[in-house]
């Protein structure tokens, strides 16, 4: 005996009737059509090669430049980064040009990124210091030595005869609700980074630290300073000037800013 199926809506639910012997009728629902998910957008991640164009950064004994340097590191970490399929990544500069650091800060928040990443390998406050640091935004710093550095890194300005001796207190940005979790989410992001780095690289004694870095104060943009090694240091130079040893340090970094695209940190 043929089973006939008719279709209708009951209570606006789609119902099967089956059709059996008697006319007597059976209802059964008809599961709705699954959804196919959402595809995930990855992450945006702004890398900013420190300095650049009039500006040389930091200079070695042996004359290398920071401003070279950190768009080699940039330049690889990009490409590696962008590969991985975990992220989107875009750079401040590509090439070899002079941007102001609040330039910087607002080319981030432009495109709406979700995490800023300023490579630098800059001049310690002591010449014994080397390894690879992060830091983040903080009206006081950690220590002296993270607070030294922030001054000097904040004097890049100089260079477009711009004085930021009365730039705004990092107090409000911080006490700001969607700041406070920009920050708590850079904290997050440092903390995997270095944690990440330091099981291949060479990491500075306490390579956490924060300071009143000017060009992490984009209030809804988590922000990071890398340094990746100190020029100031003869080890560390010499390291730098390696290209080999750059792209090692790059293809840390790339690998670790692609675990924290994928993490749950930015879901």
């Amino acid at each position: 005996m043929h089973r006939r199926f008719l279709l209708r809506l009951v209570l606006g639910a789609p119902t099967m009737l089956v059709l059996g012997r008697g006319g007597g009728a059976l209802a059964a629902a008809i599961p709705p059509p699954r959804r196919k998910p959402a595809l995930r957008v990855p992450p945006l991640v702004i890398l900013d090669p420190g300095h650049g164009g009039r500006d040389p950064g930091a200079v070695g004994r042996r004359g290398t430049q920071e401003k070279d340097v950190v768009l080699d590191i940039a330049r690889a970490v990009q490409r590696r980064l962008a590969g991985s399929g975990q992220a989107r990544v875009d750079m401040t500069r590509s090439t070899d040009v002079f941007l102001a650091l609040d330039e910087r800060v607002e080319i981030a928040r432009r495109a709406g990124a979700d995490l800023f990443v300023s490579i630098h390998a800059d001049s310690a406050p002591n010449l014994e210091a080397r390894g690879l640091s992060a830091y983040t935004l903080d009206e006081n710093a950690t220590d002296d030595f993270a607070r030294k550095l922030a001054q000097q890194e904040n004097l890049a300005d100089r260079f477009a005869g711009l004085d930021r001796r009365g730039a705004k207190a990092v107090a409000a940005i911080l006490n700001d609700l969607r700041a406070r979790h920009t920050r708590d989410t850079a904290l997050r992001a440092r903390a995997a980074l270095v944690d990440g780095a330091g099981r291949t690289l060479r990491l500075l004694e306490n390579p956490m630290r924060s300071a009143n870095f000017a060009v992490l104060r984009a209030p809804d943009v988590p922000s990071m300073l890398i340094e990746t090694g100190f020029l100031s240091n003869r080890e560390d130079e010499s390291m730098l000037r390696d290209q080999r040893q750059r792209r090692r340090i790059a293809e840390v970094i790339a690998d670790e800013l692609a675990s924290l695209a994928g993490s749950a940190l930015f879901a």
